[in-house]
């Protein structure tokens, strides 16, 4: 590796060591209790794929570069110079973790792997060995927000093919505004996905809640923050940003998307309007009477998934469950649960990769979580989450169905 590189690289880490960095990297006994709170060391159990051997593989960089004692005594603390072999592993580090935070929870010392592993995902963007798929969907959404004219007239044709499919569901005369656009002073601005099912669904919802709301002409998903391009995310998060305060709403409401909930939520400062999770708005139509569902709707067994940065890292666990709670008969709950839940294993922009035999494998402990349960519909709320479910249904042959929380609300509305 040239010395320019080494240089820039170095650079890029020395922007990363914060306060709680040097905490983290510097107070890890490699007491091993985290080894056994990771799905992926469940599922491949070799040293590289527990939390600590992630931590180690940048830590021993930090003791290299920023340590006096890595620099004359390398050998005696185990540090590493960079070059491209340790690259190597630093990306095998960073894309093998989903970022779920279970090892934090259970960590003595409270220390954050994937907040370590940020610094290894931003080296791999400086070096440019960073995932081709997620920097390239990246890319795209940030060309996006720069360019929303070129796709808003169609844009708009396909929203308004999408009306008719709510206009059927609700029984309605006409399709008209069903799903409405660009409409300032809304009470709403609902941020969805590419896929129609998280638009129609989450519109029937809103329409018989009689909400004033408007569809956002972004997605909801932040492939900068899964590439671990902090300006990137930020761009991408910031085209939501200047909708929501140019058309003056009052409340953003975010796709089932733990980490475009949380991106929003907690990660880009303070906002003129409320962030919430499509999941607690539907919460609220129940309790305040604006929406009925079907009591007692689903007689089959059925569980519930908390996505990691919908619930443990974004606190929402018993709005779901209430909301479950009425729609099933039998309702069972995982073990572990809630903050303790174990990860499904395709979180951190790992669904998007070439890798569906190593998330089976990780799966493996969520496979047994889910089959002891006995149910026969696992329901979560988060779309990462619902791919990887399915991947692990499918790989497993798991006799289970996978559906998503808004979906199963908006199938049994009571209209």
């Amino acid at each position: 590796m040239e010395k320019e590189k080494i240089s820039e690289l170095r650079g890029l880490m020395k922007t990363r060591l914060n306060r709680p960095m040097r905490y983290y990297l510097d107070l890890c006994t490699r007491c091993g209790l985290c080894y056994d709170t990771c799905h992926v060391y469940q599922g491949i159990p070799k040293k590289e794929y527990s939390p600590v051997g992630r931590s180690e593989v940048v830590r021993r960089l930090f003791k290299k570069h920023f340590r006096l004692s890595g620099r004359l005594f390398p050998y005696w603390g185990d540090a590493a110079a960079l070059d491209d072999a340790v690259m190597d592993d630093v990306y095998e580090a960073a894309f093998s973790c989903t970022g779920c935070r279970r090892c934090m929870v259970h960590c003595p010392f409270g220390i954050d792997i994937p907040h370590i592993l940020s610094m290894a995902k931003l080296m791999l963007i400086g070096n440019g060995t960073a995932p081709e798929e997620l920097v390239m969907l990246a890319d795209m959404a940030v060309e996006k927000g720069e360019s929303v004219e070129v796709f808003r007239d169609g844009f708009k044709e396909n929203i308004r093919n999408l009306e008719k499919d709510v206009q059927q569901r609700l029984g309605l005369a006409s399709s008209e505004g069903l799903i409405p656009m660009e409409k300032k002073g809304a009470n709403i601005l609902y941020v969805g996905l590419s896929g129609a099912h998280s638009i129609v669904h989450p519109a029937v919802i809103f329409n018989r809640a009689g909400e004033n709301w408007t569809l956002s002409f972004f997605e909801g998903v932040n492939f900068g923050a899964f590439a671990g391009d902090p300006v990137k995310m930020d761009l991408i998060a910031k085209r939501i940003i200047n909708e929501a305060t140019e058309l003056g709403v009052k409340e953003v409401v975010m796709v089932e998307c733990g980490t475009a909930y949380r991106i929003l939520k907690f990660l880009t400062g303070e906002h003129p309007f409320r962030v919430s999770s499509i999941v607690e708005v539907i919460h609220r139509y129940i309790s305040e009477g604006k929406i009925k569902v079907r009591g007692g709707a689903i007689s089959e067994p059925l569980t519930y998934h908390d996505p990691c940065q919908l619930g443990r890292n974004g606190g929402i666990f018993d709005e779901p469950r209430e909301i479950l709670a009425i729609l099933a008969l039998d309702y069972r709950e995982m073990s572990p649960t809630r903050e303790y839940n174990w990860c499904c294993g395709g979180g951190g922009g790992l669904v998007a990769l070439d890798n569906e035999q190593f998330r089976i494998k990780s799966g493996k402990i969520k496979k047994d979580q889910i089959a002891a349960t006995g149910a026969k519909i696992v329901v979560s709320a988060c779309e990462n989450c619902i791919t990887q479910l399915g991947t692990i249904q499918t790989g497993y042959g798991l006799d289970v169905q996978v559906r998503s929380l808004t979906e199963l609300v908006s199938e049994n509305l009571d209209i």
